[in-house]
């Protein structure tokens, strides 16, 4: 009786991906690739103002705190949503390697009819030979470098051969065969070796995810300061255009009662226009932040191009710090993900050079191999034979190779002795570079807190002096434009003020990103995306 053969089944995934057929028959139109079309802008027409559908569910106004913004950009920075599918990869990259190790179950099934020509007593005659074959077995990499294989082979054979007392026979074989590699690639540290370095990789990935998340939250708490900075800076654009309007407004009185010249008039409407002008700069700058954080957050309802006011609600605090350069230093060294890549990098030169060190040893084989043997008229009688165990085989052989020279591996280990050098140079140069980014970061806060203190004092002095200036004008000692020049200054130092406390705060920023970390009370814990994939697809 043969033994019957052993079916796979293939596991499939659950969950269905968008339409993937376009893909497998794309094709590109000559004219997308060679011809370049003109923008045509329209000229254009009276503003509709029904919205559009996907602008008419959008807030007119949304106010946001600085933590709901990094709330906002965990959950749905599309740069995250990238970055976070790679530690996930990575992960599936350990897995494989791993998977080097596991058993293999193998199957051979042949049919062979042959005629051979035979000398008889009489002539030479065909000898026909019908032979049926079944092979099973298990095969079972070891991570000391060997391979042990089980196997249970069974062969019936019909001939027309006149000495074969059966006819026709049975034969089984069960044998148990192993292969051990006794320098080149012996030894758990060698065959493990690739497992080692896709398993630094996943490390590394996660290192480098960490470093984007810090980077996008960083840009997003940059973007909301300078988007605080924007709305403050319109605020003060629009109270001096309020104020030349004003200054409009009295002259023309005064200028009615004969008290100035009509000429002031004209003075005081260019200096309106003037405000007007920077008004609408101020306005497209906010506009410009507003579509910055929008995109980082790319919230649901939030496009771009929606005409939602975004107004920070999170104010400055211009607290100063005592900042001790030493364990500032000391601490980016430490949390700075960088410097954790390469010490990561360096365990995989280490790990590279050991390796190659095995490959450049000679080959060294041991095999040894395992027999029983069995043969009967039927099947169940060379099982029982073989169960009996009264042919038994012993094999031992032994296999070298020495490569006459050998410099492919010599110069593949020099390779990975240079590589571990000029990490290792690296990794000096990275703390020096790091040393340097928390040092500026630090110069950086403190100039920026002076410059709160010097635009302070500048705003309250240019304050105090337009409003002299105004009594001047009052009393007939000034001009309509000396009062509009000093508004301006005033105007100026306010924002001058404004910008240094938000930059005040972007320093900040930038501090806690030079050490590796990030502002506030809270913790941030992120995990990676694990999508769900399709293993096999029916067509």
């Amino acid at each position: 009786m043969i033994l019957p053969a052993a079916g796979l089944l293939a596991l499939a995934g659950c969950e269905e991906f968008a339409d993937e057929d376009q893909f497998y028959q794309m094709k590109v139109r000559p004219e997308q690739v060679r011809r370049i079309d003109t923008l045509e802008l329209p000229p254009k027409k009276a503003e509709q103002k029904t919205p559009s559908e996907a602008n008419a569910a959008a807030p007119a106004r949304l106010e946001l705190s600085l933590e709901q913004v990094r709330a906002m950009t965990l959950a749905n920075n599309l740069d995250l949503k990238v970055q976070l599918v790679e530690p996930s990869i990575a992960a599936a990259q350990v897995s494989e390697e791993e998977a080097k190790f596991e058993s293999a179950f193998f199957s051979d099934l042949s049919l062979s009819k042959t005629n051979q020509p035979a000398a008889s007593d009489v002539n030479i005659i065909g000898s026909n030979v019908d032979r049926t074959s079944m092979d099973l077995g298990v095969q079972v990499p070891l991570r000391t470098g060997g391979t042990v294989t089980f196997d249970l082979a069974e062969q019936r054979t019909e001939t027309n051969f006149l000495r074969t007392t059966f006819n026709p026979y049975f034969t089984t074989r069960a044998s148990l065969s192993v292969s051990q590699e006794l320098l080149r690639g012996a030894g758990k540290r060698a065959n493990t070796h690739s497992i080692r370095i896709t398993e630094y990789q996943r490390q590394i990935t996660d290192a480098q995810t960490k470093l984007e998340v810090i980077r996008v939250l960083a840009d997003a708490d940059r973007t909301y300061w300078r988007l605080y900075a924007a709305r403050r800076e319109l605020e003060v654009r629009k109270q001096e255009y309020d104020s030349a309007q004003a200054q409009l407004e009295q002259t023309k009185r005064m200028v009615a009662s004969g008290e100035k010249p009509q000429v002031e008039i004209l003075r005081s409407q260019a200096g309106a226009a003037e405000r007007l002008e920077a008004i609408i700069k101020a306005e497209n700058d906010l506009r410009d932040r507003e579509r910055e954080l929008k995109q980082i957050l790319n919230q649901a309802g939030l496009r771009m191009d929606t005409p939602t006011t975004v107004v920070p609600m999170t104010e400055p605090d211009p607290v100063r710090y005592e900042l001790d350069r030493p364990r500032l230093v000391a601490a980016a060294i430490e949390n700075r993900m960088e410097m954790l890549q390469l010490q990561l990098q360096i365990a995989q030169d280490i790990s590279t050079v050991d390796f190659y060190k095995n490959q450049a040893l000679p080959l060294v084989t041991l095999n040894y191999t395992y027999n029983i043997s069995g043969l009967g008229q039927v099947s169940s009688d060379a099982y029982d034979m073989l169960y009996d165990k009264h042919f038994e085989d012993h094999i031992l052989g032994l296999r070298l190779l020495v490569p006459l020279g050998n410099k492919a591996a010599k110069s593949r280990l020099r390779q990975a002795f240079y590589r571990r050098r000029q990490r290792l140079s690296s990794a000096d140069n990275r703390r020096t570079l790091i040393e340097m980014d928390v040092l500026g970061a630090i110069d950086q806060l403190e100039a920026n807190w002076q410059s709160i203190l010097a635009s302070r004092q500048n705003a309250i002095l240019a304050g105090r002096l337009y409003e002299a200036e105004k009594r001047q004008y009052e009393l007939g000692l000034r001009t309509s434009t000396d009062v509009l020049d000093q508004q301006a200054k005033f105007a100026n130092a306010q924002s001058a003020e404004i910008l240094a406390l938000a930059e005040y705060q972007i320093a900040q920023v930038d501090l806690a990103y030079a050490t590796g970390t990030l502002l506030g009370a809270a913790k941030i814990r992120f995990e990676p995306i694990v999508p769900k994939a399709r293993l096999s697809r029916s067509r």
